[in-house]
């Protein structure tokens, strides 16, 4: 189930953990990312609380963490190589893992056809 957030990061969710990433119209806002910093391992982050870092050559901004929840897992791939982001956004270019405190407040965020609707 893909889920999607105003600010643009979207969530794959199974069995309670949320892989989290940002959109391809995210990436296209940006242009080439150059930098990525990812949260810790074990750190616990509320909705919307700046979660990660991306530098482009445009601009720098935040990836908000979209559900309540603790990282169980980084991608350190997108920090070896940020390019990985704007190839496959949502794929290879996600950014962490979010195990759910709660798991149904995912119902709250858009679906895909929403989330379109956002950004035409």
């Amino acid at each position: 189930m893909l889920k999607f957030t105003e600010e643009h990061e979207w969530l794959k969710i199974e069995g309670g953990v949320a892989t989290v990433g940002i959109t391809n119209y995210a990436v296209e806002q940006l242009g080439d990312l150059v930098f990525v910093e990812l949260p810790e391992v074990g750190a616990s982050f509320s909705k919307n609380d700046d979660a990660a870092t991306v530098e482009s050559v445009k601009a720098a901004s935040e990836v908000y963490c979209p559900l309540d929840g603790e990282i169980t897992e980084v991608n350190a791939a997108i920090t070896a190589d940020p390019s990985l982001v704007n190839s496959d956004p949502l794929g290879a270019g996600w950014f962490f893992k979010l195990k759910l405190k709660n798991p149904a407040d995912a119902d709250g965020l858009l679906d895909e056809a929403a989330y379109k609707e956002l950004t035409a």
